[in-house]
């Protein structure tokens, strides 16, 4: 049996991965090389990685079946987290860490996975359903809002907007591949689109109104929020094709590029490697969201593939909004850049993630355990 798994494993997607943190960590490395506060930051990110790669092993090693079970209990854990999160001191402008001595936990990242598993369950037995029975069929389309809202709104209130949106990209992406009629999915965008004045002037505070008129217009106030854009892309831009070279980006080693380990590694990496860097990071990606959808259509029921699929929209979306954001394509959202960021409950939530889709892999035939 363990031979079989051995050899289902996507090992290109895992090879991707690897790649990926690699490049982060030297990135990593840099951005803290002219800093007192981030030096160390590179250490901590290999630490974090062995407990990430620890727990992946585990994750891949129990037939996923078990998922289902374990996504409520990681769903329901965290549901409770995002409530006791609201009462946290405000971090940043938003009420969304628990400081663990020291430490930052983030209960929206890690719902991620339990978000995923529970809506992949829920879909997979609507599937399952007889076509006549519409009430059924109306009482699991209520659940599957319900699962999406409550932690929706949670998020909205600390306020983390960057975040929230991942949980709506991940959706649309299940929702696609459950094979909802086409008016259903552009009634859906038609909301959506209705729903930004309100969500503009309503859901969002002055500090993300001003990140969303300083991306349409940076000029507004480049010495205050339209500051950390600009420097973005004087980053970008000054990478060329081959970069500055290691150690040597002066918009990241002088101080200017803010917030250059976490929400603009990407900068970082643009900088010092030039073109060449950027688009090994793109290919890596591309790699290793190719393979993921490789793993969804080949999974040996609807369950693993809805969970592979959700895997993508959070991949996807984190992949987009980064790297969209550090060339000023996107507003700012501080939404980390997979693998590559600095973070312990990302890089924690993205490698646990990844680890059930490589488990799927490795169990995508019906009758591997018979041969």
């Amino acid at each position: 049996m363990l031979k079989n798994l051995l050899k289902n494993t996507d090992y290109i997607a895992l090879a991707a991965m690897l790649l990926l943190f690699i490049i982060g960590v030297v990135a990593i490395y840099s951005a803290g090389y002219m800093t007192d506060v981030n030096k160390t930051e590179y250490i901590k990110q290999m630490i974090w990685f062995g407990i990430t790669f620890c727990l992946m092993i585990v994750v891949w090693a129990f037939d996923y079946s078990i998922f289902g079970i374990a996504g409520y209990i990681i769903y329901g854990v965290n549901l409770i987290l995002l409530v006791l999160v609201l009462f946290m001191p405000s971090l940043m402008g938003a009420s969304s860490w628990f400081n663990l001595g020291g430490m930052l936990y983030q209960p929206s990242e890690v719902m991620k996975i339990g978000f995923i598993l529970c809506m992949a369950k829920v879909m997979s037995r609507f599937l399952e359903l007889n076509p006549n029975d519409k009430r059924k069929k109306i009482l699991y389309v209520v659940l599957m809002v319900l699962l999406l809202g409550i932690p929706l709104v949670l998020i909205l209130l600390q306020p983390d907007f960057g975040t929230a949106v991942v949980y709506i990209f991940i959706t649309a992406f299940m929702v696609f591949k459950l094979g909802l009629k086409y008016r259903y999915i552009f009634v859906a965008i038609g909301l959506g689109i209705i729903l930004i004045p309100v969500v503009y002037f309503f859901m969002l505070n002055p500090t993300q109104q001003e990140r969303i008129n300083v991306f349409l217009d940076p000029t507004l106030d480049p010495l205050g929020s339209g500051y950390n854009a600009i420097q973005s892309k004087i980053a970008v831009g000054s990478g060329m094709l081959f970069g500055t070279g290691f150690l040597k980006g002066t918009q990241t080693q002088y101080g200017y590029l803010p917030i250059k380990s976490s929400d603009f590694i990407f900068s970082v990496i643009s900088e010092e490697f030039g073109f060449v860097g950027s688009v090994t990071v793109i290919i890596l990606f591309t790699i290793l969201l190719l393979r993921l959808l490789r793993i969804s259509k080949n999974a040996r029921d609807y369950f693993a593939s809805f969970i592979v699929i959700g895997i993508v929209g959070m991949f996807t979306y984190h992949f987009i909004q980064n790297i969209g954001m550090s060339i000023g394509l996107l507003p700012i959202t501080g939404v980390p850049l997979p693998f590559v960021s600095y973070g312990g409950s990302s890089l924690i939530t993205n490698g646990v993630a990844l680890a059930i889709a490589l488990n799927i892999s490795a169990r995508k035939s019906n009758n591997m355990f018979m041969d």
